[in-house]
């Protein structure tokens, strides 16, 4: 008797239908779907650890690398990343309040509460476009080597890094300026940094103040910087000028970090981006009262999961990305 109880049970809950375990097909399907996705973000997260692990020794700093604020001049290390991830974590508060007014049918809170989460992540989205702009854009410049290592310069008074600008010598004739009558012919010269070789060479010679930094980080966590005699020496290798970031040259360090930065960061800056937009859609439907007429805010729940999801996502990329 109560073997059969047991089973007609398990039948009702597996048979299917359109709430199967108590949960309906739409709200099963988004947490499949949130595996899935759990799944590749591991992948990447764990390619980066191991890449990472292996060039430990010359990895950039990420304090040395994230240190802009907008408007603001100076060295703010993760101040802005920080910020940015205070943001999107209060847009997570946001949702969770949008969905529980949503269960109590309460249409003008979810409104303004899904108004604040999309706020939350424009904000969120914006803040990432500029920090790829910054990042790709570089701020000192350096010096990249026949075996891909970069050399940056430090002030060896003041022990901070030293940009291109502060020594590099402009040498007359070095290069064609572009002017409006060269026309076709200078299109196809492509992309040409601030200085060229001979003029950082030339300047780092002319100011004795100024030292080679390596990629290399020492025991005390820092990167090595080489006195003057070997900067003079190091400076042989150096057969181009590096300003910013892409996915061939790095002016931080090494280049497969920027890789992993664009990759990663993108990717859930894309999964950003999606949620925005059908938050969007969600909250022109409960203004037009969609839910209310259908007697429930399921919709808000299932894009909160999601919502909810790239948050969490985020915090693992803050952790091991930027503060590892």
């Amino acid at each position: 008797m109560d073997s059969t109880v047991t089973t007609a049970s398990e039948e009702n809950v597996w048979g299917g239908g359109n709430r199967p375990l108590n949960a309906s097909y739409g709200k099963l399907m988004m947490w499949f779907f949130l595996v899935s996705d759990a799944l590749t973000f591991s992948g990447f997260l764990a390619s980066y650890g191991f890449s990472r692990f292996k060039f430990i020794e010359t990895w950039p700093i990420a304090d040395e690398v994230f240190t802009h604020v907008p408007f603001f001049h100076g060295n703010f290390p993760m101040y802005y990343v920080a910020f940015m991830t205070f943001i999107l974590i209060m847009s997570s508060v946001t949702m969770v309040l949008a969905v529980d007014a949503g269960h109590r049918m309460k249409q003008n809170a979810v409104i303004w509460y899904m108004f604040l989460t999309i706020i939350g992540g424009a904000i969120f989205v914006g803040s990432q476009a500029w920090e790829w702009a910054t990042f790709i854009k570089g701020d000192f410049g350096a010096l990249e080597t026949k075996g891909g290592r970069i050399l940056q310069f430090v002030n060896a008074d003041t022990g901070e890094r030293a940009a291109l600008a502060d020594f590099a010598e402009v040498i007359p004739d070095s290069r064609l300026e572009h002017e409006r009558k060269n026309g076709v012919w200078y299109y196809d010269e492509g992309y040409m940094p601030s200085y060229n070789l001979n003029e950082v060479i030339e300047g780092f010679k002319a100011n004795s103040n100024i030292l080679v930094r390596t990629e290399t980080i020492n025991e005390e966590g820092e990167k090595v910087v080489l006195d003057r005699g070997q900067s003079l020496t190091k400076l042989k290798d150096a057969v181009q000028v590096v300003e910013g970031a892409n996915l061939i040259h790095n002016e931080y360090g090494s280049r497969l970090f920027a890789d992993f930065f664009f990759f990663i960061t993108g990717f859930h800056g894309f999964h950003v981006f999606s949620g925005v937009v059908i938050n969007i859609i969600i909250f022109f439907n409960v203004i037009l009262g969609t839910y209310e007429r259908r007697g429930h805010y399921e919709m808000v729940e299932k894009v909160g999961l999601y919502w909810h999801f790239v948050d969490l996502v985020w915090v693992f990329v803050f952790t091991f990305f930027y503060l590892v």
